[in-house]
């Protein structure tokens, strides 16, 4: 097994990648692991120092792609960069996957462009799997559909409930559809009509899913616009980095609340390792034509890590014909 690693992307990169990669294939039960390295030669060596591993190969790129990028033109401007080359080494079946810590719209672009959409597939959707007291959830649409149909939705539905079973182990999971009311009346004629789709289509829908729910519910799968999800996912991020530096501030306030918070670090940290997201590393943009993992801009070496190891039981649960099959058993609705 091949996978290609853009070892130029990321906040921490190439220290993080590097490192995540050198875990990974230490703690890999895979021992038919080979990782590509991609980007510039010279600071993957310096890192790397003279004891490369057999199993890691360099292929030295010239360009870089920036946070500022725009997506949609990197493959012309920006051929030679460890984003573009990388999906290509996909795209040649040089590689059974691809990974990266960089621009999320190149990346998303790029293997749209290079690797094309799975048969039937609409549109991909980018999706963000999380932790809750109920067990792992996936939001999909997280930013890249904007502006959807109720088919959309349904397609990300159907991805996405593959992704869980396949990847994540979740067993027959219920989805549920982001709205302003539990009522099938409420909301925009989109989510309305979204509603009546998926209710005839999915028989494991369970309606609809206010924003105040979404860590209790029984849904695994929540679907909306990538307008509605981009704006949950990221206030969810501040919320959670706000509320934790309210709790810091106010223990530092008494001597009480220092002992107090010495006592249930234990079950601080523990909370914190749940929902923390290099635990689970990246998620694969779902409805691409090949394993392309988009991980956090933030990602360390042990997120890099997990992203290595999501895309080996990616690549052999069969993601992507699983995907395939998901969405043909709907084709009367999405024709």
């Amino acid at each position: 097994m091949k996978i290609a690693l853009d070892a130029m992307g990321g906040d921490l990169a190439p220290q993080a990648t590097l490192q995540g990669a050198l875990d990974a294939l230490e703690k890999s039960i895979n021992k038919d692991l080979e990782i590509i390295l991609l980007g510039e030669e010279k600071r993957i060596k310096e890192f790397l120092g003279t004891n490369i591993p057999t199993a890691f190969s360099i292929i030295n790129c010239t360009d870089e792609v920036s946070m500022h990028d725009r997506g949609s033109k990197i493959i012309k401007t920006k051929p030679d960069s460890s984003m573009v080359r990388g999906i290509e080494l996909v795209n040649e079946k040089k590689a059974d996957g691809f990974i990266s810590a960089g621009n999320t719209g190149a990346q998303m672009a790029a293997s749209l462009l290079i690797l094309g959409r799975v048969k039937h597939v609409k549109r991909p959707g980018l999706a963000v799997y999380f932790q809750t007291l109920n067990g792992g959830k996936i939001l999909c649409d997280v930013g890249a559909n904007p502006e959807v149909k109720p088919e959309n939705l349904l397609q990300f539905a159907v991805m996405s409930s593959v992704y869980l079973e396949h990847v994540e182990g979740i067993n027959n999971p219920k989805v549920g559809l982001i709205n302003i009311g539990a009522e099938p009346s409420k909301g925009t004629e989109l989510y309305k009509e979204t509603h009546k789709v998926l209710s005839s289509e999915l028989t494991n829908f369970i309606g609809n899913i206010e924003a105040r729910n979404i860590f209790d519910c029984e849904a695994n799968v929540l679907v909306c616009d990538g307008f509605v999800g981009n704006t949950i996912m990221k206030f969810a991020e501040g919320s959670f980095a706000t509320f934790l530096e309210m709790i810091k501030e106010k223990i530092m306030t008494k001597n009480r609340y220092k002992i107090g918070a010495g006592m249930i670090k234990p079950a601080l940290e523990e909370i914190r390792n749940q929902y923390d997201f290099e635990e689970h590393g990246g998620t694969p943009f779902l409805g691409v034509n090949g394993i392309s993992i988009s991980c956090h801009g933030a990602s360390t070496a042990k997120a890099i890590m997990n992203s290595i190891f999501l895309t080996e039981k990616s690549i052999k649960e069969n993601l992507i014909n699983d995907i395939s099959n998901g969405i043909d058993q709907h084709l009367g609705v999405i024709n």
